[in-house]
């Protein structure tokens, strides 16, 4: 078999990938394990519920998943959903079994988005607010770990809002527990140092694994199980006695319910499409993900992890890019990373339970920081003020309420941006072009403005186009291009350019962009007529 053949998918894949979808599999488990009891417990889930979560994304949706690469589990993304269901639902096992009943409901309508085919309604959402979202997720997970991290008592922290979270930090520092403290420092340093150091071979071996490693032999020397409080340490118990219909829909008819059933609907879904979006990209032969069959797959698994007890799956980043650097081949990567957190669960429990709860706050905060690093604020500056503002109102809304009304917050601060600069309200939702074809080449005349509210429409047409042809975007009669416009423009070259044909743009000369960035947005200069 060549280096460059594509390889196969089904049991053919399995035939011929196995030894490096196994490997890969072992290594993004050493990577799950860990990081799903985290969230699982982050999220007011019994730990191992974490881990029964990423089993069946493994086990079941990776059969049929419409994405080759993904690892479907546990995100710390709908942390802050999950635990605010619980809460909301009475709290404890209560308010659990409650949460699971949005779950399943949420997973029902996702797999009715796939099947008919809302897949792309991913692209409707501005970039800026899915990174604001995902920041403001961030500094939500480190307000809460850091607590648990310091070895404080989770039951001196309830019903406190996120703001007291934050102002109870320097509080929790005077009063840590030096043991617990200990292992939590150890257990970033060892996450944040790895990557400074210049040993052969060290960033091939997970981090959580490296973590694990260090901290339960810590916590052994430092007898824990003895000289700590039990919510120090993990708690799994009787696992399998556990696993079983769990659900509970006795709140269906009022409204808390289905606020939580749209916001795992539409925050878990627009998590898992972004991931399954961003991990094409990354794949090595550059085959293209069925996002509609992926949702619908994503959905099963939610219902089924909802009937049983587990947490919301979605295709998840971190996981999802260590398979491809692992090097995974197929679908197969992902089962088998299932499998052997199946195994675990079988036959390593009491191993488990050495671990200290300090050690998955670690992880769980260098999530956090990967989401809302100064980096990331930045990043989005850097591609214009509007985009930062766009950004920041979604962060600062998410942080005062909740994540829905946070998302719609950033596209309502997007679309006044866009009256602004005077799109008419009757091309905010339709693309405004003319095609034409000459000489076996095709030509896209844009007009009006190019937005994202908008890009729907222009998807439409350009799934439609060979992408072995050549084809030129003409902008010379359109008013104005946005950043979430210019982003799918790279992403849709890069399509052409894989499958041997062109992708022009041409009429942007007339175009003074929001900033030096090559994607910035960009608004054509004063003088020009504009689309009525």
């Amino acid at each position: 078999m060549k280096a460059c053949a594509i390889p196969e998918d089904g049991l053919n894949g399995l035939k011929q990938n196995w030894r490096s979808d196994m490997v890969s599999g072992f290594l993004v488990f050493l990577l799950a394990l860990p990081l799903s009891l985290g969230i699982a417990k982050a999220s007011e889930f019994p730990p191992a519920m974490g881990v029964l979560t990423a089993m069946i994304g493994g086990l079941f949706v990776s059969l049929f998943a419409g994405s080759r690469l993904t690892i479907k589990g546990p995100a710390a993304g709908l942390i802050t959903i999950c635990a605010g269901a619980v809460v909301e639902f009475g709290g404890g096992a209560q308010g659990w079994h409650l949460a699971l009943g949005a779950i399943f409901v949420a997973a029902m309508l996702q797999m009715v988005f796939g099947l008919l085919r809302f897949g792309s309604l991913s692209d409707f959402f501005p970039h800026s607010v899915v990174h604001g979202m995902l920041a403001a997720i961030g500094l939500i997970i480190f307000a809460k770990q850091i607590h648990v991290l310091l070895g404080i008592d989770p039951a001196t922290l309830k019903g406190l809002e996120l703001i007291q979270l934050f102002e109870r930090i320097p509080s929790s520092i005077m009063h840590a527990d030096s043991h617990v403290a200990l292992v939590g420092a150890v257990s970033l340093t060892i996450i944040f140092g790895m990557p400074l150091l210049k040993i052969p071979g060290l960033k091939k071996v997970p981090a959580p694994m490296l973590v694990l490693l260090v901290a339960v032999p810590l916590a052994l020397i430092l007898d824990f199980r003895h000289t700590e409080p039990v919510f120090d340490m993990v708690t799994i118990g009787n696992f399998w006695a556990n696993v079983g219909l769990n659900v509970d829909f006795s709140l269906i008819g009022t409204g808390v319910f289905w606020k939580y059933v749209l916001m795992f609907l539409f925050i878990g879904s627009l998590e898992s499409l972004l991931t399954v979006k961003a991990i094409d990209g990354l794949d090595p032969w550059k085959r293209a993900s069925d996002f509609n069959r992926d949702l619908v797959a994503v959905g099963a698994g939610n219902a089924l992890s909802g009937l049983l007890g587990g947490l919301p799956m979605i295709s998840e980043v971190a996981r999802s890019s260590a398979n491809v650097t692992f090097g995974a081949r197929s679908r197969w990567g992902n089962f088998f990373h299932g499998l052997f957190l199946f195994v675990a669960m079988l036959l390593f429990i009491p191993v488990i339970e050495m671990i200290p709860n300090a050690a998955l706050a670690a992880l769980l905060i260098a999530v956090g920081y990967r989401l809302a690093s100064p980096h990331e604020f930045f990043k989005v500056y850097r591609i214009g003020g509007e985009q930062l503002v766009i950004f920041l109102a979604t962060v600062l809304v998410t942080l005062s309420t909740d994540l829905l009304v946070g998302v719609g917050a950033g596209i309502a601060t997007k679309m006044a941006f866009n009256l602004a600069h005077r799109v008419p309200l009757g091309n905010f939702f339709k693309a405004r072009y003319e095609c034409s074809e000459s000489q076996g080449e095709c030509l896209i005349e844009v007009q009006g403005s190019a937005i994202f509210s908008n890009l729907l429409g222009f998807k439409k047409l350009f799934s439609q186009l060979d992408r072995s042809s050549n084809v030129t975007i003409d902008f010379s009669a359109a008013h104005l291009v946005d950043h979430t416009f210019m982003e799918f423009l790279t992403h849709l070259g890069e399509e052409f350019e894989h499958a041997g044909g062109a992708l022009l743009t041409v009429g942007f000369e007339r175009f003074k962009p929001f900033s030096d960035h090559p994607l910035a947005a960009r608004k054509r200069l004063s003088g020009n007529t504009q689309l009525a």
